[in-house]
């Protein structure tokens, strides 16, 4: 028997994107300084904006049209994501076990991502 989803904390695409979050955060500290502003910026802002703004859409989920904004939003972010991915990998700061790793995350996510877009009712108040 499933838990009941009380908050977004509580959905399982939120703990795989924060978890992933976290870990691109760590490997982003070894990607060096002259990617700072450009490949580590993006890699972190696109990664935490998974699963920051999905937690604004469950907020949002009073309003159909609102809720699937934000998750086509989330949707988008996952997606930028796997580029940087490959651009770090590509240039050698993530290794390619690694990246490709993150990226078949990033896939999962986007499979949850689809089918709460697709059947937004499950989800709405």
């Amino acid at each position: 028997m499933k838990s009941k989803i009380r908050t977004h904390e509580d959905l399982d695409v939120y703990k795989s994107a924060f978890n992933i979050a976290i870990e691109i955060f760590k490997l982003s500290k070894k990607f060096p300084v002259e990617e700072r502003y450009s490949l580590t910026d993006q890699i972190r802002r696109s990664s935490r904006s998974v699963c920051a703004n999905l937690a604004e859409a469950w907020r949002k989920r009073r309003y159909r049209a609102a809720f699937i904004a934000k998750l086509n939003d989330r949707e988008a972010e996952a997606a930028e994501t796997q580029v940087w991915i490959k651009f770090a990998v590509k240039h050698g700061y993530i290794q390619t076990h690694s990246g490709h790793e993150l990226y078949e995350s990033y896939n999962r996510i986007l499979g949850s991502l689809v089918k709460m877009i697709n059947i937004p009712d499950n989800w709405l108040l």
